[in-house]
């Protein structure tokens, strides 16, 4: 199951979160080599984990195996603040747009020869469905540039906001990625779920 975690909720998950904050320095500082994320403590934390952001987890038997953080775009986030070279017209912002930002899924559950991690569909369906819910439309995304047809073959509908740019080696783009039932829809037929993939409860927070 996916369990949303809020300033709400989060005095529940104080082990699992501080999975999380592990989980990211060991993807992204020790992975990917991104060295100015690098802490001594070995948590991977910035400037917009702040109450607004939302954390989706997907736990299996207690432990974190996949991460995924919404941030809303009336706020600063990733594009605004750090990468808007990459959004060459306006920002988009709107209470129905947030960014979806730092996924991860540990090695252990890293699938092999396909498309699409199944820790990532269940992660990308618990905010498609979190969305669908709550009066959002689109998610904003920076990603590899071969990153782009994935999005699209899953059903939601993107729009670059600028060229690729090269970024850590890598060439990243910005996208928005309007999404709508029938996005939720192809995600239940690759997951082989009909049922939702959130935990039964879970607490809203507006931004």
């Amino acid at each position: 199951m996916i369990q949303i975690v809020t300033p709400a909720n989060e005095y529940c998950f104080r082990e699992e979160m501080e999975q999380v904050w592990r989980l990211r320095h060991e993807i992204f500082v020790e992975e990917k080599r991104w060295l100015d994320l690098a802490r001594p403590d070995g948590r991977e934390i910035d400037q917009f984990d702040t109450a607004h952001a939302m954390h989706f987890l997907a736990i299996e038997a207690g432990r974190v195996i996949g991460y995924s953080r919404l941030l809303p775009t009336t706020r600063p986030h990733l594009l605004s603040d750090v990468l808007p070279q990459l959004c060459e017209g306006a920002l988009p912002r709107g209470h129905d747009t947030w960014e979806w930002t730092r996924q991860a899924v540990a090695r252990s559950h890293r699938g092999r020869g396909k498309a699409v991690n199944p820790v990532s569909l269940a992660l990308l369906s618990g905010i498609v469905e979190w969305g669908l819910s709550n009066g959002v439309r689109q998610l904003v995304l920076q990603m590899p540039t071969l990153y782009l047809l994935h999005v699209v073959q899953l059903h939601f509908r993107a729009r670059p906001l600028g060229l690729p740019q090269s970024i850590s080696g890598e060439d990243i783009i910005a996208a928005t990625a309007e999404f709508d039932d029938r996005t939720l829809a192809r995600l239940r037929t690759l997951t082989g779920r009909t049922d939702s993939v959130l935990a039964p409860t879970y607490p809203y927070l507006a931004a």
